[in-house]
């Protein structure tokens, strides 16, 4: 009788004559999300497996676990907007980054090349897209001018190898057969990684996935060639943005800044050692989605 009242005790505690329930752990907060998922997904994700994939992001970067919820979950919900599968597939990242400024941890989403391919071929503009790397032995050329051209033969019989990647080029082919194409050096990749990281430190995503988001940068340069709608360029403003959760309209929002370099001091954390990396501004214009999400926002509220 005493072993089946020290089990029970071990269990719960009481708290002024009551049972003191356990704490919600952000698990159970992107599992109780569950519907408001499956509201915004497409047909072709079930919220089932979208919240399975989120959780196990979470395991496998348990830095995320410590990212303010209202970021986390709103970077979630742009994700599951936008119909897209973070972590595995490449298709987009959530990044933990540390905001010495503000002393808290927030979630950042970065769209993958995959992701991006993903979100251009539903315009139903294109016929085909495609973006390579390019190396030193493989024979390639580029015309402009009133007819342009891009010729590229990959090396792959040469005795030496294919050698060093020098560049990257991204295609596009739309239905009507006017094609697009962009081509950047490897020192201009590097150079954009520079400029947008400050120069400071490496992001992990592009340590770990360095020709996937050199495929990806020129893919966006490429895109300056071709009709976009409205609603893919709002989708792609979503990469490198942090999100969160509107307590008063209970919307998925753009996370807002007070200043231009808000994040100038954050930095970011490495998926497996959870070391700090580098600097990131991450400024951005304050852009309203139209999810509403009563539920999430109750349960995070409840564990402030």
């Amino acid at each position: 009788m005493s072993e089946t009242k020290t089990a029970k005790n071990s269990l719960s505690a009481k708290v002024g004559g009551q049972v003191a329930e356990k704490k919600r752990t952000i698990f159970d907060v992107i599992e109780a999300g569950k519907e408001q998922f499956a509201a915004a997904l497409p047909k072709h994700l079930s919220s089932e497996r979208f919240t399975r994939i989120a959780i196990t992001c979470v395991r496998q970067n348990p830095k995320l676990a410590e990212c303010s919820v209202p970021s986390l979950l709103g970077s979630l919900m742009t994700v599951a907007q936008l119909g897209l599968e973070p972590g595995v597939l490449g298709q987009c990242y959530l990044i933990p980054f540390k905001n010495t400024k503000l002393g808290t941890t927030e979630c950042q989403l970065q769209l993958g090349y995959k992701g991006m391919i993903e979100l251009l071929r539903r315009t139903g503009q294109l016929s085909d897209i495609y973006a390579y790397p390019v190396y030193s032995n493989d024979e390639f050329t580029i015309e402009y001018g009133l007819e342009r051209k891009l010729t590229h033969k990959p090396a792959f019989n040469n005795p030496q190898g294919r050698g060093l990647i020098v560049g990257f080029y991204s295609v596009a082919i739309l239905k009507d057969g006017t094609r697009a194409f962009e081509y950047m050096t490897s020192e201009e990749v590097k150079a954009h990684e520079e400029k947008y990281r400050k120069g400071k430190f490496k992001n992990d995503i592009w340590v770990k996935n360095y020709e996937e988001m050199a495929m990806k940068t020129v893919t966006k340069k490429m895109l300056k060639w071709l009709p976009i709608s409205v609603e893919m360029i709002e989708n792609l403003r979503k990469d490198n943005g942090t999100f969160e959760i509107n307590k008063e309209t209970k919307e998925v929002v753009q996370a807002e800044t007070t200043e231009m370099n808000v994040f100038e001091d954050a930095e970011v954390i490495d998926e497996s050692t959870g070391e700090i990396l580098k600097e990131e501004n991450t400024a951005e214009v304050n852009q309203e989605n139209t999810s509403t999400v009563d539920e999430i926002v109750g349960l995070f509220n409840d564990q402030q």
